[in-house]
């Protein structure tokens, strides 16, 4: 059994006048990627110096204006990347790239030499704050870990009087959500006085999920509660840095926009330590479905993950959201079925907002127009068989029609598992298309009895077809050439049948069009039904060859002695 008992909740913030509950996201949030730094770092096999310049250039592409290249003063791979990106000219103007760095002499000493150069950069210092790492780790009091962030502030301020370019200071209390929030506000202010930012040159405040320790809403009372407690907020950008330890890092970010954060900070993907960094991808689709500019260039999602999976060799999970090969993808016949009248809603109203059920975006306009919406297995419906005729072969099958195909569907992937459509077609071909024996239709002669007083019909057939490879023709009568045909054939097979329904449509445009249509036939003696399916340059003869498809499927060719 498991031991929940050796396990304690982790205190709430007790915050009866938080107001996040009734906002909503409108606008995108700064976005600054960490891919290069906390995303590099959780690799087992980290970015080589090319891999990362790759990867930074594939960042400023997506459009990310703020860029954490590394911990240049601890490695020296990493002060070589971002000496590379200076001295190649890589980075834009308005690209500002972020270091990090402990609050020590020599390190931020280091930092400085790395970053000459740049017109711009963020120099973030962090030193951790919470009761636990205070209490195991450092063993210092509050008034200790306060002079680590307040010395570390005064020496980056000294450095950056003396730096040609601009200096943006950020400053993480690193462990934010185990720290008591009135010590996490006071560690904060010191920095901030210290530092000595205004409305027109901010600094950057950083409230790191570091570890999640509570549900979401746990951490937007916190941000909230920092956000209106800050000193001169307006001298403050409020950032945050979610971690996914609980699998709650989108929702930690989205609640802590609505509590007043207007900076995140996470990972393509949402790659990062443990369970990962935030998937900024996420956030930024996710706005994008409700309508908001997410302010990124993501609108090839393909070319992402494939620099992604190359660069940090690790593949992205078939259900990751909006990126998994899957997500686009339904088996189930009733989800089908609904995406399938969807798709047909939207294109009979010519509506320009997209509502398709189970389907939050339109997979093409994030590049997956090429990759099945509907796929098929044993546990799919009739829905999504006819789906797959129309999507991809243009076959719009009666709704009568759905059952009796899917139920051959069926049986195919109850032997074999899930059926491509090429599969599905093939299969189409077989039970409709090419179902041309014992009888086959060769060729059709119309003429016409409109005014002949003897005849109570319009329309006079002679048809010539095959049975069982012998040539045979008969003659019929009958009000137009289906009706005729119909009555012809009857006449030959000596049974009774009738025509339920008859359907028709276009299956291309242009000189080369063809024509698709549909018999839905009855054997009166049996009461079997069937429906057949004929294709044809000239629509009296696809109509033709739909009768003798549904005569064969109905097994009565087999009479005609």
């Amino acid at each position: 059994m498991l031991n929940y008992r050796r396990y304690r909740k982790n205190p709430v913030v007790h915050y009866p006048e938080r107001e996040w509950p009734n906002k909503e996201i409108e606008k995108a949030p700064v976005w600054c990627s960490v891919d290069l730094r906390d995303g590099n770092q959780a690799l087992i096999d980290p970015m080589i110096v090319e891999e990362k310049v790759e990867m930074f250039q594939y960042l400023v592409k997506l459009g990310f204006k703020e860029i954490e290249i590394g911990f240049p003063a601890a490695s020296q791979i990493e002060f070589d990347f971002l000496r590379q990106l200076v001295d190649r000219r890589l980075i834009p103007d308005d690209v500002c790239v972020q270091v990090l760095t402990q609050c020590r002499e020599e390190l931020i000493d280091r930092t400085f030499e790395a970053i000459e150069g740049c017109k711009q950069a963020v120099v973030h210092i962090y030193n951790s704050t919470s009761t636990l790492q205070r209490d195991v780790v450092f063993h210092a009091s509050k008034e200790e870990i306060i002079e680590i962030a307040v010395n570390g502030t005064k020496m980056v301020k000294e450095r950056a009087a003396k730096f040609p370019g601009k200096i943006i200071l950020e400053y993480s209390p690193e462990s934010f959500t185990g720290t008591e929030l009135d010590f996490a506000l006071e560690i904060c202010t010191a920095v901030q006085e210290t530092w000595g930012p205004t409305k027109e040159d901010p600094m950057i405040i950083n409230l790191p999920s570091t570890v999640e320790m509570n549900t979401p809403n746990v951490y937007a009372d916190q941000i909230e509660w920092m956000n209106r407690h800050f000193k001169d907020r307006e001298s403050i950008i409020l950032s945050v840095h979610p971690h996914n330890d609980r699998g709650t890092g989108v929702a930690s970010a989205e609640l802590a926009l609505l509590a007043g954060a207007e900076r995140v900070e996470g990972t393509l993907f949402g790659n990062g330590e443990r369970t990962g960094n935030v998937d900024v991808l996420t956030i930024a689709y996710n706005m994008f479905s409700q309508g908001i500019d997410p302010q990124l260039n993501i609108e090839h999602i393909n070319d992402i993950i494939e620099i992604y999976e190359r660069c940090c060799k690790m593949p992205i999970d078939a259900r990751h959201p909006y990126a998994g090969k899957l997500v686009f993808t339904a088996f189930s016949g009733s989800h089908q079925d609904a995406i399938n009248k969807g798709v047909h809603a939207m294109q009979e109203r010519k509506s320009e907002i997209w509502q398709v059920p189970y389907l939050p975006i339109d997979p093409a306009d994030i590049g997956r127009e090429y990759e099945p919406i509907v796929r098929i297995n044993s546990q799919s419906g009739k829905g999504g068989v006819a789906f797959i005729m129309d999507t991809y072969f243009g076959f719009k099958l009666p709704k009568a029609m759905h059952r009796e195909f899917a139920n051959v569907i069926q049986a195919i992937s109850e032997k074999q598992g899930e059926v491509s459509p090429d599969q599905i077609m093939d299969a189409f071909r077989k039970e409709y298309l090419d179902k041309k024996e014992p009888i086959h239709f060769r060729r059709l002669k119309i003429d016409d009895l409109t005014g002949e007083t003897s005849s109570d019909f319009d329309t006079k057939v002679t048809v010539l077809y095959t049975d069982h490879g012998k040539e045979k023709t008969f003659v019929a009568v009958g009000n137009g050439p289906i009706d005729a045909v119909q009555r012809g054939l009857q006449m030959e097979l000596g049974v009774r049948t009738k025509i339920l329904d008859y359907e028709e449509h276009a299956l291309q445009s242009g000189a080369g069009s063809q024509a698709a249509a549909y018999i839905h036939l009855l054997d009166a003696d049996t009461g079997r039904v069937t429906y057949g399916v004929g294709v044809s340059s000239n629509i009296t003869r696809a109509s033709v060859r739909a009768i003798f498809s549904a005569v064969n499927r109905l097994e009565l060719g087999g009479k005609i002695s």
